[in-house]
């Protein structure tokens, strides 16, 4: 196993490489801002939008087989720097709202055609050649759509749950030449660490509130974890929505990453309190596609580095 032994260079190297590009100091604490789930809803297009253009977060992830992937994959062709990545899904989680992937492959749907909805089902009952197969699909649609993915990670860390997804997910990233979003605590479980390779891209946490924080504590929880970010690369996963009746009837029955937990995640991220955070905290901003830049600057300059483990972030990896 890696974690014990290979340190931390690969993150160390990014943040001298960032460091190089600017008057950036080696040891400063970067921070992907990262809004999740955008073609799931017109809803969270609109605030992911918004979030994109008047606030700082500055990267996101896009769903490709939901029903407003069209409208987020033309403001993407309208933006072509901005920073998406693909959000692999491989699950269908609401009630009353569901989508199929777009092969219609026999092991990843359930028995009315539509994606399972718990990641551990769908993990279980998965063929990984059908599940390959499908993620393939939808990088390639994106594409034809003119979407130029920066990083790839996968809904509800279906992609995750076990060895054989994890090396089907490494292995298309690898193919595509586009990196699998793995933080440190991602890449310390064993099955994990034992498909690693030099190269892989390997961030040092990713932060993401949780079901147990109340919601009259969103702020002060959010404000204490962007005070606990350490020098390296951070990435912060937020939900994005507005808590209009479009979302009302998606989430319904299915509080949370519901409607006003979205609305809570957009009124922070775009808020002037989020702002002060990253300023009294000397936070600077990073993208997917500075670090893949910077990645393939310093494989070519210096050989190989290793993958970086460490710890693991303070309310547990994304599901979502």
């Amino acid at each position: 196993m890696y974690a014990s032994t290979r340190g931390s260079l690969f993150a160390i190297a990014l943040t001298i490489l960032l460091a190089v590009r600017s008057d950036a100091q080696p040891t400063e604490k970067l921070l992907i801002v990262h809004a999740d789930d955008l073609g799931m809803a017109h809803s969270i297009d609109a605030a992911a939008i918004k979030a994109l253009e008047t606030g700082p977060v500055n990267s996101a992830s896009i769903m490709v087989p939901c029903p407003w992937f069209p409208e987020i994959a033309a403001y993407a062709r309208r933006h072509p720097d901005a920073d998406f990545g693909l959000h692999l899904t491989l699950t269908s989680e609401w009630i009353s709202y569901r989508w199929r992937p777009l092969l219609g492959l026999s092991s990843l749907v359930d028995a009315r055609g539509y994606l399972n909805a718990a990641e551990t089902d769908a993990a279980a009952r998965m063929d990984p050649r059908q599940a390959e197969a499908e993620i393939r699909a939808q990088i390639g649609r994106a594409r034809a759509a003119g979407i130029h993915p920066t990083h790839l990670d996968s809904h509800m860390g279906t992609l995750y749950q076990n060895k054989e997804l994890f090396e089907v997910f490494l292995r298309v990233a690898r193919d595509e030449g586009i990196p699998a979003r793995i933080s440190r605590a991602q890449a310390a479980a064993p099955f994990r660490a034992a498909l690693l390779r030099p190269d892989d891209v390997v961030i040092d946490e990713i932060i993401t509130i949780d079901a147990t924080v109340p919601s009259d504590q969103w702020v002060q929880w959010y404000s204490s974890a962007i005070k606990g970010i350490r020098p390296g690369i951070t990435e912060i996963v937020f939900h994005p929505a507005y808590d209009d009746s479009e979302m009302q009837a998606i989430t319904a029955g299915h509080p949370h990453w519901g409607a006003a937990w979205r609305q809570r995640d957009f009124d922070f991220f775009t808020s002037d309190e989020f702002r002060r955070l990253l300023r009294e905290n000397n936070i600077r901003l990073v993208t997917w596609r500075e670090v893949n830049a910077l990645k393939r600057r310093h494989t070519s300059s210096r050989g190989n580095p290793r993958p970086a483990y460490a710890r693991g972030p303070r309310a547990g990896e994304s599901r979502r």
